[in-house]
């Protein structure tokens, strides 16, 4: 599914791509690390990076969206619907 134009995280994008492309960098740094065969704890440390600036990306996209498309759809019938596909998403963003 597309977002539309009334796409709640639209409004962070740029912080959101700004965000990624450091992440990308990290990953990066970490396949260099790997090349270069550099101390296990080092490379783990950076790889606890990674996921923690991922995370925040996820949650930022995650408030996003329940302040704007689950919020619009509280007054709609389609409350139950964005509710339901709410508790799936926290489900997969917790695993």
């Amino acid at each position: 599914m597309k977002c539309d134009s009334n796409c709640s995280y639209l409004e962070s994008k740029e912080n959101i791509l700004r965000r990624l492309k450091k992440i990308e960098g990290q990953v990066k740094g970490i396949q260099r690390m790997i090349e270069e065969e550099k101390y296990c704890v080092d490379i783990l440390v950076q790889i606890a990076a990674v996921r923690a600036a991922l995370n925040k990306v996820g949650l930022i996209v995650f408030e996003d969206h329940t302040r704007g498309c689950v919020a619009q759809a509280m007054d709609t019938e389609k409350r139950d619907e964005k509710i339901s596909e709410l508790v799936d998403v926290i489900f997969k963003f917790i695993k």
